[in-house]
């Protein structure tokens, strides 16, 4: 029985690549040093999958920045201000791309699908010239051959790269992108037919628009772009790979009726109908099944038996020697190796697996298929999930109670808007158009320091207060001086927008590794939310407090709501997300009483990844709106008329009524510098 993992992450297990693109970057270290570390990276990541068994290891999904970017490269679709003059694509234009240089800026970023991973949008137009200018593919085939390792090199499919791509600057909105599709099908015929001379004899193309709602033209495309690449595809094993959600019914008879395909991999924990699917609409004779039973996207550790029942069922569909066990979409959405987690509670621990963990798990359910199942591996898996089942630290009767309480109430504010502006204008006296700020202003390398060592018990708390305290005096001192009407304090003793919160909120657990790549070099580290959800404490309380005892104008509390907790952490799959988006939401309602109680008289509560947890389908659209906006109307239904709420659902769009100085502003008059190559500035 074989096995098969969609991607790996690229970071390495302690951020490895992240140090050296940003030493690169800096001017410490050479093009040689950084390629050196993402050599050894790969080599370790193949070896690691070849060790464990996979039989379909790939390839080619390694990026110095992003794997859009990097087909881009291979199309040599460089936008005409980077001034590339042909040739292989090397770091310099492949860098300016994807973080702007001393003259021109970087191309856009945005959203790949519903994670928080970013990639570079491609940008086209009717003038744009392609020809093969990366041989990344074909040289990271190579390499793992080297190595004795033969893989299965990996593309952004042609038709999602098209789909994903944006009209060039100067081009109308309304230019039809897949029209190009004749124009870069020669540059993929170059890159398949190099392969098979390489010794290729399986390639994969990812195509993970097929799970959008498409019309006939663009499902045509898939068609059309399929039946050009048949000849330069035969003698190939050719897999499309959708992940991420189900497959619709006129997508799954696209995808199945393309001749020069010959295998298809499905995501089967997003996609919870297409095994009804599969046994409806029938699997084609001959062809190969991808099924995606292992979590591609989260840190649980895979029901074993679970997941075998669901494989048993699919092998009387498709049969055993077609059915290849796989990942839901590529591990780069999860953590890279629970080894690195040594202070993490062991009992929590039992219940995860990270990209490591699950490269065996797949390995194991495909030799259970085969009849060779480790009666132990999966014995000790059994005995987790049931220890996660029955644990008391799980479940939180109070919570459930009143998380369920819930349902009889849409949590609007009793009076309407017009009145409780009223009176908040007669508590609050602002101008018609009062000024304030999104709320966290730049952290210095000392401030960072501060808490790095009030962590490590290196200073007191009272010399952490103290430091803490002189921060928010001259952020208050900033922003009065600019006669800013609606202050902020700055957020100097916050890490991290979600994690700050999660550390003080039972149900939530930490990781010291647990980094997963969001774009280039930047990664994050999600909280992990293992159990029912309270607030023993208050969060931000005292800080609010303290700084609005330093000034007379009203001072914001700051607050992260709950979709957005939700949506940027790691969340528990053994109940509906929008049951621990409630329970979030209750306790975050507790803080802002307990502000509007200290004096807040305006609360902010931030829902920037409101967006992002939007289905990828229309049909699933209302459903999520209906139980994501019910939870940002939980917090906040118990303060009184004149306590103002306002809410930052995106980082491009203004807050409510008022004009929100952009930090790009703050920096021109402060100072306070960015590192980050792509700042969400507020305009």
């Amino acid at each position: 029985m074989a096995s098969h993992i969609v991607g790996y992450p690229r970071m390495g297990p302690k951020r490895e690549l992240k140090f050296a693109l940003e030493s690169f970057w800096d001017g410490k270290s050479s093009a040689e040093d950084l390629e050196k570390v993402a050599t050894d990276l790969r080599a370790s990541i193949w070896k690691q999958m070849a060790d464990a068994g996979i039989k379909h290891i790939p390839s080619n999904t390694f990026s110095y920045y992003d794997q859009v970017l990097d087909t881009t490269a291979t199309l040599g679709a460089v936008p005409e201000r980077y001034s590339w003059a042909g040739g292989e694509i090397g770091l310099s234009t492949y860098f300016s791309m994807a973080r702007g240089n001393a003259t021109v800026p970087a191309m856009e970023m945005t959203k790949w699908f519903d994670t928080n991973y970013h990639f570079i949008v491609p940008e086209l137009g009717p003038n744009t010239k392609f020809s093969y200018s990366s041989h990344k593919a074909v040289n990271e085939y190579k390499e793992a051959k080297a190595l004795g390792v033969d893989t299965v090199p990996v593309l952004v499919g042609p038709v999602s790269y098209l789909l994903l791509s944006k009209p060039a600057k100067g081009v109308e909105k309304s230019f039809p992108l897949l029209s190009l599709l004749s124009s870069i099908l020669p540059v993929y015929k170059e890159v398949i037919a190099e392969l098979k001379a390489a010794g290729a004899t399986w390639i994969q193309f990812d195509e993970p628009t097929l799970v959008l709602d498409l019309d006939s033209h663009q499902l045509a495309a898939f068609s059309a772009a399929y039946t050009e690449l048949e000849s330069e595809l035969s003698g190939l094993n050719v897999l499309v790979e959708t992940y991420f959600a189900d497959i619709p019914s006129e997508s799954y008879k696209t995808l199945t009726s393309l001749n020069s395909v010959s295998a298809y991999g499905f995501d089967l924990i997003r996609g919870t109908k297409t095994l009804d699917l599969v046994k409806s609409a029938g699997f084609p004779s001959g062809k190969y099944l991808f099924a995606g039973v292992v979590d591609g996207r989260n840190i649980w550790a895979d029901d074993l038996a679970a997941s075998l029942s669901t494989l048993e069922a699919l092998e009387t569909l498709v049969g055993k020697d077609k059915l290849v066990v796989s990942t839901s979409c590529s591990l780069m959405h999860t953590a890279v190796d629970l080894v690195n987690e040594t202070k993490l509670d062991a009992e929590i621990k039992s219940w995860l697996a990270f990209a490591a963990q699950k490269v065996v798990e797949v390995n194991a359910l495909a030799k259970a298929l085969a009849g060779q199942k480790d009666e132990a591996f999966f014995a000790a898996n059994a005995a987790a999930q049931a220890s996660r089942r029955s644990s008391p630290r799980v479940t939180n009767e109070e919570v459930q109670k009143a998380a369920a309480a819930l349902k009889g109430s849409d949590h609007r504010r009793a009076t309407n808007v017009s009145a409780r502006l009223d009176a908040q204008q007669k508590k609050l006296n602002l101008p018609v158009l009062p000024t304030t700020t999104i709320g966290s202003f730049p952290q210095t390398v000392e401030l960072r320091r501060v808490r790095r060592e009030y962590k490590a018990k290196k200073i007191s708390e009272e010399e952490y207060i103290s430091a803490i305290k002189e921060e928010i005096s001259k952020v208050v001192k900033i922003q009065e001086e600019l006669d800013i009407d609606v202050l902020v304090h700055g957020e100097p003793e916050r890490n991290d927008m979600v994690e700050y919160f999660g550390e003080q909120l039972s149900g939530f657990a930490f990781t010291a590794n647990g980094w997963v790549q969001s774009y280039g070099s930047r990664c994050v580290k999600p909280p992990i939310i293992y159990g029912d959800v309270s607030r023993p404490n208050p969060m931000t309380v005292f800080w609010s407090k303290t700084a609005q005892s330093m000034t007379s104008r009203p001072m914001k509390g700051m607050l992260t709501g709950p979709v957005t907790i939700l949506n940027w952490s790691f969340v528990r799959n053994d109940q509906p997300r929008f049951e621990t988006c409630y329970q979030i939401a209750l306790a975050i309602k507790k803080e802002v009483e307990d502000l509007e109680a200290g004096g807040i008289q305006v609360i902010q509560i931030d829902e920037a990844a409101l967006r992002e947890g939007l289905p990828l389908r229309k049909a699933e659209h209302a459903f999520y709106l209906d139980w994501a906006v019910h939870s940002f109307r939980i917090t906040n239904s118990g303060v009184q008329d004149t306590t103002q709420v306002i809410s930052c659902s995106d980082s491009r769009q203004s807050l409510t009524h008022y004009v929100c100085l952009s930090f790009l502003e703050f920096r021109l008059k402060t100072n306070f510098l960015s590192t980050d190559p792509h700042p969400h500035v507020l305009l």
